[in-house]
């Protein structure tokens, strides 16, 4: 089954993308402790790269409001979130979020990811998105995944170039990060561009 292809929220759950060592589920309620804690914990290491945190963005019921937003959203198929675990002992490790899902003419999405801070820089992240784009043009018929990262942010260029996003444009004030708009480098990958990359290393 095709999870962004599916009109049923529920269905998803049984659909999990998979790779050598992560797999990729939906957030259910009973990942509120150990999701908020890996958040707390990194505080220092996400923040400079996020939306400002509310007060209470990692209470219970916070995290319930987040699920019946995404649970809409994936109903909707305009959005779905993901948590990236650990195969070896399922273990959270981070999220990706596919947004602003298009399809007719478009048939693209945008992606967005974190990861807990003492995870990063261990492959996860790279496996996982390796697993949504493969997802995204294979199973699910998209043409276009796009992100952004801010200039500075040495670790989200290197990973996106790793996955075989190409930069495209430079977006002044482009997203409102830690309560400053900064300006942001576009990337893109096509399905073109991942089926030669696949073709090229086989």
């Amino acid at each position: 089954m095709s999870i962004l292809g599916s009109s049923s929220y529920e269905n998803l759950t049984n659909s999990p993308l998979v790779g050598d060592s992560v797999r990729l589920r939906l957030p259910v309620p009973g990942d509120w402790q150990e999701w908020s804690q890996l958040r707390e914990s990194s505080r220092e290491f996400l923040v400079p790269w996020e939306p400002e945190w509310a007060n209470d963005s990692h209470s219970r019921v916070a995290y319930r409001r987040r699920l019946r937003r995404q649970k809409k959203e994936a109903s909707e198929g305009i959005s779905f979130s993901f948590f990236v675990v650990r195969l070896s002992d399922r273990r959270l490790l981070g999220g990706i979020t596919l947004n602003n899902i298009q399809r007719g003419v478009s048939q693209s999405c945008s992606v967005g990811y974190w990861i807990g801070k003492r995870y990063a820089r261990s492959g996860y992240m790279t496996e996982g998105l390796h697993c949504v784009l493969s997802h995204c043009f294979k199973t699910v018929g998209l043409n276009r995944v796009e992100a952004a990262c801010m200039p500075d942010n040495g670790a989200s260029k290197a990973l996106l170039i790793r996955c075989g996003f190409q930069r495209e444009g430079y977006a002044k004030k482009y997203l409102k990060i830690n309560g400053v708009w900064r300006d942001h480098l576009l990337f893109a990958i096509l399905k073109d561009e991942l089926v030669k990359q696949n073709s090229d290393i086989n």
